[in-house]
């Protein structure tokens, strides 16, 4: 009857002492009525059997819930939140936090080359060689104002000539070689702008280059539109003088009290070109300072048309005895090619690039004649720095017509000029420790040395700038590297890598000068005052100098490579002003730091208007 029990027996339920009941449970369809086998008959069923026969009631678990004010979270979602920040902490807070407690070990920085090294210290010759009133900054804890009447003797001292530099080891102030000490160190600056800045020497240079700019424009009317007169010169001497002079005395500068003269020109365009050369210069270096170097600019104008003043035309150190023995000129042309090449930089005025690449120029100036003299770059000779100046205009701007012509014939006499400073085409003679003999064995050797080390090198970096890989010596083509090659050559030589083992950078190095000819060097800052004459004794002692005049390059060894340390001999120990300009530049293009490359491009020419293209006029009509 029950043929399928879906619980696995039969439901008929019989004791162990009865037998069963026709008692039949009752159902409705398919499904029995469970209830109706709770009889009270049944009651005597044990629980066990109860509990086989009836299902549990299901009953559902209370979901717990957390209040945490803005919401009610159950513990479960709670139990996942807490999970997942653990987790996180775990992954990536906890790793912050052993990362930030270790001991950090920093890489150490790159140490600069020796050529940076000897960089800041040839930067401060220049404040060793400040006369005025000094600021508390200028870092030499031996020099004090000085020179605080300068300029009293003229009819127009209502500002003085107070500031500006010494030249030497002298308390003379020679604007000549100071205008081209100011030149040079604003060219370099242009060039290598970053270096300066990447070495922390950017603002000290334009500080230098300011304090003589301010004090070049004292030199004549500034603020006039034309002049009749520059002041050329404070203080000097005579040859052979037994008076008290510059020469004649010896005395620091914070205790001169013997006359210093004013020395007045009314003509002299090398004086003036090269016045506008270096005012022009700084007008770009300070182009930030939209005042200041408007002002820079006003004056280079009207100091140029002095110099191109027809009736104006000899030069400056003519006839005055004072200036020739020292810092004699040989010429203006030069000054005109290169004054007009600043100015035309500095302004963008075609008129002033017409008279740089005017044909008369070079041809009063010998430009193309190759003599090797000219081809030596000094206070008194600009023509290689000027016709690289405009080589640099024709390589990265490239003006074509009416220009080319001259700029190419510039652009080739500049690689001549790069192939007579190596030594296998016997140009120049050479020592046999290396130096380049570029004033013919004469003293003061390393001034020239360093111009064309600075030359060369400049001329590597612009070929590298406009991927060019060398440069060819008639049938012989060389890399620009050979001129790297050279710089280097010349300026370790000078940082003690001669014969001698000394480096002629005061300060540099374990063996350098000691007995370096200055007088404010060599006079010790004891609160005394020595006389013109009472000075003598420190000149003539064979102790050191009280005090290094870090930086300096003295005038160097003869073209023997001797070298003789001594105070007396200026020809050996005697520094210059133009001399260290060269140095820094020449340094300063040298130098390797990480982040930097090469020279500035675009900076120098960014007041040149865009040249459109100019097409030659047509040839002439052909006749038979």
């Amino acid at each position: 009857m029950h043929s399928r029990n879906q619980w696995g027996g039969s439901f008929e339920l019989t004791n162990s002492n009865e037998v069963a009941s026709d008692y039949e449970t009752s159902r409705i369809g398919d499904q029995w009525d469970r209830a109706a086998l709770l009889s009270p008959a049944s009651d005597t069923m044990d629980s066990t059997v109860q509990s086989w026969i009836l299902e549990r009631p299901i009953t559902k678990k209370k979901t717990k819930y957390v209040d945490i004010g803005c919401m009610k979270l159950s513990y479960k979602a709670l139990q996942w939140i807490f999970g997942i920040i653990f987790v996180g902490f775990c992954v990536i807070g906890l790793p912050i936090i052993v990362a930030k407690n270790l001991p950090k070990h920093h890489s150490r920085p790159i140490p600069p080359d020796n050529y940076t090294l000897a960089l800041h210290k040839a930067l401060l010759f220049f404040n060793a060689q400040k006369s005025g009133e000094l600021p508390k900054s200028n870092g030499i804890p031996w020099r004090g104002n000085s020179g605080l009447q300068d300029g009293k003797d003229t009819t127009d001292d209502k500002k003085g000539l107070v500031g500006g530099y010494y030249d030497a080891g002298d308390n003379i102030k020679f604007h000549f070689p100071m205008s081209f000490a100011m030149t040079m160190l604003s060219w370099s600056v242009l060039e290598y702008k970053q270096k300066y800045m990447a070495i922390n020497e950017y603002d000290h240079a334009r500080e230098l280059i300011r304090w003589g700019t301010d004090y070049l424009l004292l030199t004549f009317n500034s603020s006039a539109s034309k002049i009749n007169k520059i002041y050329a010169q404070v203080g000097g001497s005579l040859n052979g003088s037994k008076t008290p002079d510059d020469h004649y005395c010896w005395q620091k500068p914070e205790d001169m009290d013997y006359p210093r003269p004013t020395t007045t020109i009314f003509e002299g365009p090398d004086l003036a070109g090269e016045m506008a050369a270096a005012l022009a210069a700084a007008s770009i270096v300070f182009q930030d300072d939209t005042t200041y170097s408007k002002k820079l600019l006003k004056g280079a104008e009207t100091v140029f048309a002095f110099a191109r003043d027809f009736g104006k035309r000899s030069t400056y150190s003519r006839g005055k005895p004072n200036i020739e023995p020292f810092y004699n000129s040989s010429g203006y042309f030069d000054e005109y090619m290169w004054g007009g090449a600043w100015l035309f930089y500095a302004i963008g005025n075609s008129t002033y690039i017409s008279l740089a690449t005017d044909p008369n120029v070079p041809k009063h100036s010998n430009a193309f004649y190759m003599i090797p003299d000219l081809s030596v770059l000094s206070w008194d000779n600009k023509l290689p720095a000027a016709m690289l100046l405009l080589t640099r205009f024709r390589m990265f701007l490239s003006p074509g017509y009416p220009y080319e012509e001259m700029l190419s014939m510039y652009h080739n006499v500049t690689s001549l000029t790069m192939c007579s400073y190596l030594q296998q085409f016997k140009v120049f003679n050479w020592t046999r420790g290396g130096l380049i003999q570029l004033n013919h064995g004469r003293p003061q050797s390393l001034q020239y040395a360093v111009n064309a080390a600075f030359l060369a090198s400049l001329f590597a970096d612009y070929m590298e700038a406009k991927g060019v890989p060398g440069w060819n010596c008639g049938p012989n083509y060389f890399s620009r590297s050979v001129l790297k090659a050279f710089a280097t050559s010349q300026i370790e030589y000078i940082m003690g890598k001669n014969p001698m083992n000394m480096s002629y950078i005061v300060g540099y190095g374990n063996k350098f000068p000691r007995h370096v000819h200055h007088r404010g060097a060599s006079t010790p800052n004891d609160h005394k005052h020595y006389s013109c004459t009472g000075g003598w004794k420190w000149r003539d002692t064979d102790n050191r100098n009280p005090h290094n005049i870090t930086g300096a390059m003295v005038g160097g060894p003869n073209n023997f490579d001797q070298f003789h340390d001594s105070r007396t001999n200026y020809n050996y120990t005697e520094p210059t002003l133009a001399g260290n300009a060269g140095l820094v530049a020449a340094l300063i293009s040298l130098t390797s730091i990480e982040g930097t490359s090469g020279v500035d491009i675009n900076t120098i020419f960014e007041a040149i208007p865009p040249f459109g293209p100019q097409n030659p006029p047509p040839p002439p009509p052909w006749k038979p």
